[in-house]
Order: structure tokens, then sequence, then C-alpha cells
């Protein structure tokens, strides 16, 4: 009998402290507990989800009736479209540039270059890449490449209406007339108008 007590006093210890811990957890705040850290975390999960989905479950309520004639039509809707994309994709074959001539496409660059680095009206660039002075191209490729540059007209214009202004002085009218004249740069009058009022 008196060596019973002696084992029993470890087990006492542990239980003690196994205890005391116990009731150290149980004397912590409530906020403090893992179990209502997690519990509020999933509620406010949920109240998150709630209110980022309830705008958009109360705007869809009215018509939730709705919704299968709603994803037919989405399907009807889609179908075409499902059609259009093949045609789409044969645009770009539709447009033919490999197609072009050699006289095409160099006439086309060489017309490019000029817009880009000078004010040229599109008679003015079709006169330069045809005539035996300028490029020599023939009219049909120099009127291809004048149809088919990237170029703004109006603002040719504007262009060389303002480099005759920083070089001599003119009127509007004289202006309009160097700018319009088949002797001059051969814009049309309207063109020649617009940069004009644009200059002046």
């Amino acid at each position: 009998m008196p060596d019973e007590p002696s084992p029993e006093q470890p087990r006492d210890a542990k239980a003690e402290a196994a205890a005391s811990k116990a009731y150290a957890k149980a004397q912590r705040p409530w906020y403090k507990k893992k179990r209502w850290i997690f519990a509020i975390g999933t509620v406010l999960l949920i109240v998150v989800i709630a209110a980022a989905g309830g705008g958009a479950d109360e705007d869809s309520e009215p018509t939730s009736e709705q919704t299968p004639a709603a994803t037919e039509e989405a399907a009807a809707t889609e179908e075409p479209t499902a059609t259009e994309e093949p045609a789409a994709e044969e645009e770009p074959a539709a447009e033919e540039e490999p197609e072009m001539t050699s006289g095409q496409e160099n006439a086309l660059q060489a017309g490019q270059n000029y817009v880009d680095t000078l004010a040229f009206s599109k008679a003015g660039l079709i006169q330069q890449l045809s005539s035996s002075a300028g490029d020599g191209y023939s009219k049909a490729d120099a009127t291809f490449a004048a149809n088919n540059v990237d170029a703004d007209w109006n603002e040719e214009a504007v262009e060389a209406a303002q480099n005759y202004l920083d070089t001599m002085p003119f009127s509007k009218a004289d202006l309009i007339q160097q700018l319009s004249s088949a002797a001059g740069d051969n814009f049309t009058r309207a063109q020649a108008r617009y940069a004009v009022s644009k200059v002046y």
C-alpha cells in the first residue's frame, strides 16, 4: 500500500497540468478562441459573398422564370456569330494584299514614302509616280498606289499650305490658287479651302 501513492503522484501532476491548461484556455476571452475566430471568419465570408451576389440575385429574380428562354435566346444569338466567325477569318484573305503585282507593290511603297516625307495631293502623287521625270510607274500602278496609301488628303493640303507660308507671304486667295491649280499642288478646291482655313 505505501508504494501505490508514488505512481499516482506523477499522474496527479499531469492531470493538474492538463487541468490548469484547460482552465487557462477557458479563461481566455471569447474572441481569442480558435473556434470563435473560425466561426466569425466563416460568417464574414458568407456576408461578403451574399453582398457581392445579392445585387445580381435581386436583378435576376424577376427574370429567373425566363432563364430557359433567355438561355435559348443566347444560344440562338451565339449560333449566327459562330457561323460569322469563319467569314471574319476570310476577310484578311479577301484583302488579297499578296495578289498585288510587283509594279503595284513598288508604286505603293514609293507613294507611301512620298506622303510620309512631303505634302502631296492625290493627283500630285499620281503625277510624281507616273511621270518620266518622276518615278516612271505606269499610270495604273501610280493610281493604285495613290488610292491605297495611308494619307489624309486634307491634312496633306494643310501641310503644303503651312510650308508655303513658312517660306513666303500669300494671301488667302493666292494660297488657295497655288494649292488647287494644276501648275501648283493639284489639290481639290475643297481641300485647298480647308487647308487655308486651318493655317490662316
